[in-house]
This record gives C-alpha cells, sequence and structure tokens, in this order.
C-alpha cells in the first residue's frame, strides 16, 4: 500500500476512532456486579460482606463468609433512549454546508440487555485464610442506530464486551481487622461501525468499521473493620492497560473516492479507569444503614493516540474527560430469619463532557431508586432479587469531525443532538452456602 493510500486511509479512519474511545471508556462501567447490590444501589458494598460477590467489591470482605459460598447472577436492563436532530450538517468540497437529514436512529439498545456474574469463596480450614473467584463482564455497551440516521456519520454500531476473571485471596488480621486482594484478567472485544460520506449529493453512503481484541491484567485491594455495631471498608481496583490490536475496514466509497476502499492494521491503547471505594454499615439487631462514596479516575482519558500497522500515529486526540463521584445511600431490614427487605438510592456522575461527548454513548447523569429481597430458603440456598429505575439527565451532543482529513475531499461533519433517556434493571441470583 503506498504512503498515500495509507495517509487517505487513515484519515478516514479518524472519526470512529475517536468515537471508539469514548465507546470503551465513556459513561458505561458496569454497576452491575451483584443482584443483592442493586437492591441496595450499591451502598455499603466494601463493607457489608454478606454474599461471594464481596469478591468484586471488597476481597477482604470473604473474611466473613463462613465455609465456602457460590453466587450465580444475572441483570436484565431495559434502555430506553432517543436522539433529536438539532440542526446536523454536512459539507461537501467547495459548496457549504448542508443538512444530512435522515430519521432519529430509533432505540439504539437491543433490549434487553443480559449482565451475569458469578463469585466462589473459600474458608480454608480453620486457617485466617480465604480464597475466592469472581467472574463478571465491567465494561460494555451495544448500540445500534436504524441505517440513514441524522447521526450515521459519528456513529451506526457499537458492541463492546470484556470478561474479568478475578481470582482473589483474603486474610483475617484478627477478630475486627481483615485484608485482601485480587488479580484481574481481563479480555476486551469492540466492534464500532459509522457512515462515509460520499463527495456528490445523492450519492449513497460509504461505511467504516473497526473491530479490535486485546487481553490484559490489572489488580485490587482492600481492607475491612468490624467494629461491632459499625462495619468500614474500602477497596481500591486498578486501571487495565489494554492495547486494541484489529482492523479498519472501508468500504462503499465512489468516484474520486472509490480507490481508497481498503483495509488497514490499527492498534489502539485503552485504559479502563481506577476505582476506590469507601463504604460503611451501621445497626444493632434486624436493621441497617448503608452508605458509600466511589471515586473514578476517568481523567487519566485526556489524550489517545490510534497507530497503523507500520507504528504510525494517525490519530491523536484530546479526550478531556472528568473524574466522576458516585454517593449511595440504602437500608435494609430483616422482616424475619428467613426474609430480608432493602432499597437504596444513588447519585452517579457521567465521565463525558460537553463538546466531546458522542452518540456512541447517549449518557448523562443518573440518578438510581431501588429496592430488593432476600429470601433464605434454607441453610443453604438463598434467593435474591432486586428492581432498579435508572433516571439519565438529558445530555446534548456537539460534535464538529473532520472526514477524509487533510485532503482535498475533507468533509466536516456537525453532528448536534439531544438525547432522552432511562432504564429498568431486574436483577436475581442464587447463593449457596456449603
Amino acid at each position: 500500500m503506498s504512503r498515500l493510500r495509507t495517509a487517505f486511509l487513515t484519515a478516514l479512519a479518524a472519526p470512529v476512532a475517536l468515537a471508539s474511545t469514548s465507546a470503551l471508556a465513556g459513561g458505561f462501567y458496569l454497576q452491575e456486579q451483584s443482584p443483592t447490590a442493586v437492591g441496595r444501589a450499591f451502598a455499603g458494598e466494601a463493607a457489608i460482606a454478606d454474599g461471594p460477590a464481596t469478591i468484586w467489591y471488597n476481597p477482604a470482605g470473604m473474611t466473613n463468609l463462613p465455609g465456602a459460598q457460590i453466587d450465580l447472577g444475572a441483570h436484565l436492563l431495559d434502555v430506553t433512549s432517543r436522539q433529536s436532530d438539532r440542526g446536523s450538517t454536512r459539507s461537501y468540497p467547495g459548496a457549504g454546508n448542508f443538512p444530512v437529514g435522515g430519521g432519529n436512529g430509533g432505540n439504539p439498545f437491543s433490549n434487553p440487555v443480559l449482565v451475569p456474574s458469578g463469585y466462589a469463596s473459600f474458608h480454608v480450614n480453620d486457617s485466617r485464610l480465604w480464597l475466592g473467584l469472581g467472574i463478571s463482564a465491567p465494561f460494555g455497551l451495544k448500540v445500534v442506530y436504524d441505517d440513514g440516521w441524522f447521526g450515521r456519520y459519528d456513529s451506526v454500531g457499537s458492541d463492546l464486551k470484556t470478561l474479568n476473571i478475578q481470582p482473589s485471596i483474603a486474610f483475617k488480621i484478627n477478630d475486627r481487622l481483615s485484608i485482601g486482594g485480587g488479580f484481574d484478567v481481563q479480555t476486551l472485544h469492540a466492534d464500532l461501525t459509522s457512515a462515509l460520506p460520499n463527495l456528490a449529493p445523492g450519492l449513497p453512503d460509504g461505511a467504516l468499521r473497526i473491530h479490535g481484541q486485546d487481553m490484559a491484567f490489572g489488580w485490587n485491594v482492600g481492607v475491612r473493620a468490624d467494629l461491632g455495631a459499625l462495619k468500614l471498608g474500602a477497596s481500591y481496583r486498578s486501571h487495565v492497560d489494554h492495547k486494541l490490536s484489529g482492523v479498519a475496514q472501508i468500504s462503499g466509497l465512489l468516484g474520486p473516492l472509490a480507490g481508497q476502499n481498503a483495509s488497514i492494521r490499527a492498534f489502539a491503547p485503552i485504559s479502563t479507569p481506577d476505582i476506590a471505594t469507601v463504604s460503611g454499615v451501621f445497626g444493632q439487631g434486624n436493621a441497617r444503614l448503608l452508605g458509600s462514596v466511589t471515586w473514578t479516575n476517568w481523567s487519566r482519558f485526556q489524550r489517545i493516540a490510534v497507530q497503523n500497522g507500520a507504528g504510525q500515529v494517525f490519530l491523536d486526540s484530546e479526550q478531556n474527560y472528568r473524574d466522576t463521584w458516585t454517593y449511595s445511600a440504602g437500608g435494609e431490614f430483616d422482616l424475619s430469619k428467613r426474609m430480608t427487605l432493602r432499597a437504596g438510592a444513588m447519585y452517579d456522575q457521567t465521565p463525558t463532557v460537553d463538546g466531546f461527548r458522542t452518540t456512541r454513548v447517549p449518557d448523562g447523569n443518573r440518578i438510581w431508586a431501588t429496592t430488593g429481597a432476600t429470601l433464605r430458603v434454607n441453610d443453604m440456598i438463598s434467593l435474591n432479587a432486586s428492581y432498579a429505575h435508572i433516571f439519565v439527565k438529558t445530555a446534548d451532543v456537539n460534535r464538529i469531525d473532520p472526514i477524509f482529513a487533510g485532503t482535498p475531499a475533507q468533509v466536516q461533519v456537525a453532528t448536534r443532538s439531544t438525547n432522552t433517556g432511562n432504564a429498568d434493571e431486574l436483577a436475581g441470583s442464587v447463593t449457596f452456602k456449603f
């Protein structure tokens, strides 16, 4: 492939490569790692340690779990999202700006969205040592808009999947203090598409697809203190540095652009954020109050560089993500020895900011309202169920992206839309104690 073609193809790839960063690093950390935790809006999770899902929230909590325990869960999310055109435009070389046209894309989420989780903890004989294993999907996204919608040059489809395997260990220092840690093995798969504009009015769009995958590693640590009526916990989860390896495919370009239909190798460094949580639980008898504060280090995404197969950086893009804070509060009440009721609320900030937001991540600040219950069928089996409604704040997309940048065919696309939406979630799990 000639140097000229490589430069042209990388100019084509830039808009989707930029958006793919948002898809991987925007507001799509999946809170849903435990159906029981959903019912109390994730309040107190680093401190309460009432099931094997503590492996994700604070591995030190395993020291509160007798014997061997297994928790198998699933979350079903029904997400509603709508984009409203506020005057999106595109240019033609030498001819000014014109409306993009097209529909509103419909609801891009394929419902229901399934998020599975599974955890197992084991107390090693009569020692002060516990072992655990967690399997979860902490980051994920699947958004597909209708063909021909007005934001098609920003995004058409986004499919992101992660799998996180976390072997963990915990040690009980004394009756009040425990420590724990884990090792994360994380795979990431991404498949992203958008439309490409041809240069004459009336011509059909071309298409751009970027897909890649990677496996990388991280770690996590935690500490928990049992002070009687008050339980405190703190945990830290490291970022995971991925380097996606894949292909950028360009097709459907016509006329003077037809010779640029091709595939190139593409590489993109993508990192998940660091996450730190502090939690508390207070209660005597059959009632408990819970709270958590979580800081997520999204600001590490200030810039992203995408390379071609020759190692040349063809996209150096400012991201300008902000760190976020999440605040949750909840309560539990033991109705009987067999039944526990719970409820909670959470405020969850989005890391996306005006001017950088994309239709791949139709995201805004969120408020959660949740409720749930646990039924202890017998000494070995418990059933957990939860419901949540998530209110998503209306947010605007105001993007200006050059396509075919730096060539005589450069086109300027301005995507201007308003996103509205909300979500409902049903979650359930079975906990086995041996």
